[in-house]
C-alpha cells in the first residue's frame, strides 16, 4: 500500500446535494423546502423548540403558585446511628469533624436526627437537634450543644 493509493471505503462519502438547479436535477423549484412558510425562506430563521407559533407559551398560561423564602436555612441531616459508626467513645463531634469524614461540606448547617441506636458517649456540637436525638445522646451520657450560625 502506498500513500497515493489511500481512499475511503466505497459508500463512506457522499456527494453534496445541489439544490435549486432545475426540475431535472430532482431538487429544483422549492429545493426540498416545501411551499411557503417561515422555514422555506432564505436567511437564518430557525425556530426554537419552545416556540408555539405566536400562541401564548405554556409557561405563561400556567398560573404561578407558591413562595420561596429568601431566608430559608437548609440543614444537612445526620443520624445518631451514623455518629455511632463513625466516631469512637468520648469523641467531640463538630461540623468540622463531620466534614473531614465526608458527611457534609465545610460551612454547612448540621441537624442531628434520632434514627439509630447510640451506646457511646459523645459531646455533640451542631446547629440543631431533634427531640429524639437529644434524648438518645443524653441517655447515653453525652452532651448536646447548639452552635449558632
Amino acid at each position: 500500500m502506498k500513500l497515493h493509493e489511500l481512499q475511503p471505503h466505497p459508500g463512506a462519502t457522499k456527494e453534496k446535494k445541489r439544490v435549486g438547479r432545475g426540475i431535472a436535477a430532482g431538487q429544483g423549484k422549492t429545493a426540498g423546502k416545501g411551499h411557503k412558510g417561515q422555514k422555506t425562506r432564505s436567511g437564518d430563521r430557525t425556530v426554537p423548540a419552545y416556540f408555539e407559533g405566536g400562541q401564548t407559551p405554556l409557561h405563561q398560561r400556567i398560573p404561578k403558585r407558591g413562595f420561596t423564602s429568601p431566608n430559608r436555612k437548609e440543614y444537612i441531616p445526620v443520624n445518631v446511628g451514623t455518629l455511632e459508626k463513625l466516631f469512637e467513645d468520648g469523641a467531640e463531634i463538630t461540623p468540622e469533624a463531620l466534614s473531614q469524614r465526608g458527611i457534609c461540606s465545610k460551612g454547612d448547617l448540621v441537624k442531628v436526627l434520632g434514627d439509630g441506636e447510640l451506646k457511646k458517649k459523645f459531646t455533640v456540637k451542631a446547629h440543631a437537634f431533634s427531640k429524639s436525638a437529644k434524648e438518645k445522646i443524653e441517655k447515653a451520657g453525652g452532651t448536646c450543644e447548639v452552635i449558632g450560625k
